[in-house]
Protein backbone atom coordinates (compact mmCIF):
# COMPACT_ATOMS: atom_id res chain seq x y z
CA UNK A 1 0.00 0.00 0.00
CA UNK A 2 1.28 3.30 -1.35
CA UNK A 3 1.31 6.48 1.86
CA UNK A 4 1.20 9.77 0.75
CA UNK A 5 2.19 12.41 2.90
CA UNK A 6 1.63 16.08 2.37
CA UNK A 7 3.70 19.20 3.60
CA UNK A 8 3.94 22.89 2.97
CA UNK A 9 0.57 24.26 4.20
CA UNK A 10 0.45 27.42 5.89
CA UNK A 11 -1.41 30.84 6.00
CA UNK A 12 0.12 33.58 3.53
CA UNK A 13 -0.96 36.83 2.59
CA UNK A 14 -2.94 37.16 -0.57
CA UNK A 15 -0.44 37.26 -3.09
CA UNK A 16 2.14 35.26 -1.51
CA UNK A 17 3.32 31.89 -2.69
CA UNK A 18 3.52 28.24 -0.83
CA UNK A 19 5.25 25.49 -2.17
CA UNK A 20 2.96 22.13 -1.38
CA UNK A 21 5.11 18.62 -1.48
CA UNK A 22 3.31 15.08 -1.31
CA UNK A 23 5.91 12.21 -0.53
CA UNK A 24 4.69 8.43 -1.89
CA UNK A 25 6.12 5.59 -0.01
CA UNK A 26 7.37 2.88 -1.12
CA UNK A 27 6.90 4.71 -4.72
CA UNK A 28 4.98 7.25 -6.80
CA UNK A 29 2.16 6.28 -8.22
CA UNK A 30 1.79 6.46 -12.23
CA UNK A 31 -0.14 9.60 -12.02
CA UNK A 32 0.23 11.99 -8.64
CA UNK A 33 -2.49 14.98 -8.31
CA UNK A 34 -3.70 17.88 -6.07
CA UNK A 35 -6.72 18.48 -4.93
CA UNK A 36 -8.82 21.04 -2.30
CA UNK A 37 -11.75 21.08 -0.29
CA UNK A 38 -12.96 24.46 1.15
CA UNK A 39 -15.10 24.48 4.07
CA UNK A 40 -18.64 23.93 3.13
CA UNK A 41 -17.85 22.72 -0.67
CA UNK A 42 -16.70 20.26 -2.80
CA UNK A 43 -13.38 18.71 -3.16
CA UNK A 44 -12.09 20.34 -6.35
CA UNK A 45 -9.43 18.94 -8.69
CA UNK A 46 -6.38 21.21 -9.27
CA UNK A 47 -3.70 19.51 -10.80
CA UNK A 48 -2.16 16.61 -11.53
CA UNK A 49 1.46 15.46 -13.29
CA UNK A 50 2.20 11.69 -15.16
CA UNK A 51 5.25 10.05 -13.50
CA UNK A 52 5.92 8.10 -16.68
CA UNK A 53 6.65 11.40 -18.89
CA UNK A 54 6.14 14.51 -16.85
CA UNK A 55 2.64 15.14 -19.14
CA UNK A 56 0.88 17.73 -16.33
CA UNK A 57 -2.23 18.75 -16.49
CA UNK A 58 -4.36 21.06 -14.51
CA UNK A 59 -8.16 22.72 -14.05
CA UNK A 60 -8.97 25.75 -16.11
CA UNK A 61 -9.37 27.80 -13.03
CA UNK A 62 -5.34 27.26 -12.17
CA UNK A 63 -4.43 30.04 -15.30
CA UNK A 64 -1.01 29.79 -14.93
CA UNK A 65 -0.95 30.45 -10.88
CA UNK A 66 -0.03 26.76 -9.83
CA UNK A 67 2.79 24.66 -11.34
CA UNK A 68 2.93 20.73 -10.55
CA UNK A 69 6.31 18.91 -10.77
CA UNK A 70 8.29 15.89 -9.19
CA UNK A 71 10.13 17.16 -6.81
CA UNK A 72 14.50 16.56 -6.22
CA UNK A 73 13.65 14.13 -3.59
CA UNK A 74 12.81 10.88 -4.81
CA UNK A 75 8.98 10.21 -5.10
CA UNK A 76 8.43 13.71 -4.15
CA UNK A 77 5.33 15.79 -6.03
CA UNK A 78 5.40 19.59 -5.51
CA UNK A 79 2.70 21.92 -6.09
CA UNK A 80 4.10 25.55 -6.32
CA UNK A 81 1.46 28.04 -5.60
CA UNK A 82 1.36 31.80 -6.51
CA UNK A 83 -0.44 34.57 -6.83
CA UNK A 84 -2.76 33.16 -3.58
CA UNK A 85 -5.83 34.69 -3.25
CA UNK A 86 -8.32 34.22 -0.58
CA UNK A 87 -10.53 31.53 -2.05
CA UNK A 88 -7.75 29.44 -2.50
CA UNK A 89 -7.87 28.83 1.21
CA UNK A 90 -8.61 24.56 1.10
CA UNK A 91 -8.16 21.80 2.99
CA UNK A 92 -5.16 20.36 0.26
CA UNK A 93 -5.15 16.50 -0.69
CA UNK A 94 -2.52 14.76 -1.96
CA UNK A 95 -3.28 11.78 -4.53
CA UNK A 96 -2.55 8.85 -6.83
CA UNK A 97 -3.86 6.57 -9.33
CA UNK A 98 -2.49 4.29 -12.64
CA UNK A 99 -3.27 7.19 -14.41
CA UNK A 100 -3.80 10.83 -15.35
CA UNK A 101 -7.66 10.21 -16.96
CA UNK A 102 -10.84 11.96 -16.62
CA UNK A 103 -11.80 9.63 -14.11
CA UNK A 104 -8.47 10.72 -12.31
CA UNK A 105 -9.53 14.15 -12.73
CA UNK A 106 -12.90 13.80 -11.01
CA UNK A 107 -11.75 11.88 -7.78
CA UNK A 108 -12.84 8.10 -8.80
CA UNK A 109 -9.90 6.68 -9.83
CA UNK A 110 -7.69 7.55 -6.85
CA UNK A 111 -7.02 4.64 -5.01
CA UNK A 112 -4.22 6.64 -2.82
CA UNK A 113 -4.54 9.37 -0.95
CA UNK A 114 -2.91 11.80 1.80
CA UNK A 115 -4.09 13.42 5.03
CA UNK A 116 -4.26 16.63 3.53
CA UNK A 117 -2.15 19.99 4.46
CA UNK A 118 -3.85 23.27 5.64
CA UNK A 119 -3.91 26.26 2.76
CA UNK A 120 -5.08 30.07 4.51
CA UNK A 121 -4.88 33.00 2.47
CA UNK A 122 -5.56 36.05 3.95
CA UNK A 123 -6.81 39.26 2.11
Amino acid sequence: QVQLVESGGGSVQAGGSLRLSCVASPYLYNCMGWFRQAPGKEREYVAAISTRGSSTYYADWVRGRFTISEGDAKNTVNLQMNSLKPEDTAMYYCAGGPRCSTRFFYGEETPGWGQGTQVAVSS
